[in-house]
């Protein structure tokens, strides 16, 4: 869900990166928590500074190891090719991709200028410290970026692990606080309201629109996500009486409600995050790419012994995210195989990526003997749609 616009937060980010400013440019660090709109304002940023000269990294999402990281990140890159290409590089173990990875931060440059990356979540390179010959991967990071004739903007839900590894940084690096939203930007976000006749009103209860703004700013503690939830379920609510954000919220934070997701994802995701995942993140990549696969065969995909890659499935094995059928692995969970290919990259995927991967799926999945159903274009009867509640796709 993209977070409403924070006009005065991007001139203040877009001003830091400019050359000609008095000092030169800084790297801002964005800091807040979950749902304050740090990947949203990254993705507006690219779009800005123009997607030929900035690339967006969402760290969290493939920092699994050094290797598959340079990796991924190289594949989706737009600028043009720099030292880091020469022949070899990154294919000597973890320490070896890591230094590619700075080195392709440093060098890589788009047609004209320098290049603008932008790494959201940057902290889970600290994953990688867990590899043989990487245990200070974010000062080194800090120390590359800092050094850097590229531009750079991070984000963190983490302030104090922030503030720590920042504490001694370069002078370049700006530390920029998400500030909550204001009920007059909570006021500018709320959805417009429609009449019965299906025609939208010109001109609303500004009395109405104030107080809803100010009560949805109250309970979601000016949190973007939360405030934009609430707004949006209770202007929902509105045709049975008026705006209700206290019934919104109820609703929302009830079991099963999307703000009880979005929490119970938040808690889990900082508990899990005090121990590294990422060779378990990785795997999951792995079997994404092509399943079933060996322990052999993963191990090969891995770089790593198939030692320590046969702890690593039984870890997976163990949440049930995987499966083993005569030694071949898989996901217990196809759908989340789709997610994970959809999602587990640098950049949220597009329209036609989205379509394309649906569409392998619904293969898949379709019975053998039916392919045509909803796929190849042919009409089948009533009774063949109700038979496997297919949705036809052109």
């Amino acid at each position: 869900m993209m977070i409403p616009e924070r006009p005065s937060l991007e001139r203040r980010v877009l001003t830091a990166l400019d050359a000609s400013a008095p000092g030169g440019p800084r790297i801002p660090v964005i800091l807040g928590g979950c749902g304050t709109g740090r990947s949203s304002l990254l993705l507006r940023l690219r779009d800005l500074i123009g997607r030929t000269t900035s690339q967006y990294v969402d760290v969290e999402r493939v920092a699994t190891t050094p290797e598959r990281f340079l990796k991924t990140t190289r594949d989706a890159s737009p600028f043009a090719p720099g030292p880091y290409t020469a022949a070899g590089a990154g294919e000597g173990g973890a320490r070896d991709a890591f230094d590619a990875t700075l080195a392709f931060f440093d060098t890589a440059r788009p047609a004209d200028g320098p290049a603008t990356f932008l790494l959201d979540e940057f902290l889970e390179l600290r994953t990688f410290e867990s590899f043989p010959g990487l245990r200070a991967v974010l000062r080194d990071l800090v120390s590359a970026l800092g050094s850097s004739g590229n531009r750079f903007v991070l984000t963190t839900r983490y302030t104090a692990r922030a503030h720590r590894l920042l504490r001694d940084a370069p002078p370049p690096f700006e530390i920029i606080h998400v500030a909550p939203l204001s009920a007059d930007e909570v006021r500018a976000t709320l959805p417009t309201r429609e009449t019965r006749s299906g025609t939208f009103k010109e001109e609303d209860d500004d009395r109405e629109r104030d107080e809803l703004a100010r009560m949805v700013q109250v309970l979601a503690d000016g949190r973007p996500s939360y405030a934009r939830l609430i707004a949006e379920t209770a202007s929902a609510l509105a045709p049975r009486g008026g705006p209700d954000p206290v019934s919104a919220l109820t609703a929302l934070i009830a079991p099963g409600g999307e703000l009880t997701a979005r929490c119970h994802y938040c808690y889990e995701l900082r508990l899990h995050r005090a121990r590294g995942y990422g060779a378990l993140k990785a795997i999951l990549e792995v079997l994404a790419e092509a399943e079933p696969l060996t322990l052999t065969e993963i191990a090969l995909r891995l770089r790593r012994t198939p030692g320590s890659t046969k702890d690593y499935l039984s870890w997976l094995e163990d949440v049930d995210l995987i499966v083993s059928r005569q030694k071949r692995y898989s996901f217990a969970d196809p759908m989340l195989r789709l997610w994970v290919r959809l999602h587990c990259r640098p950049a949220p995927p597009t329209d036609e990526e989205v379509a394309q991967e649906v569409h392998s799926y619904v293969l898949a999945r379709l019975p053998q003997a039916e392919p045509a159903l909803a796929l190849a274009g042919s009409r089948p009867g009533d009774a063949d749609r109700e038979k496997w509640g297919i949705i036809e796709i052109d």
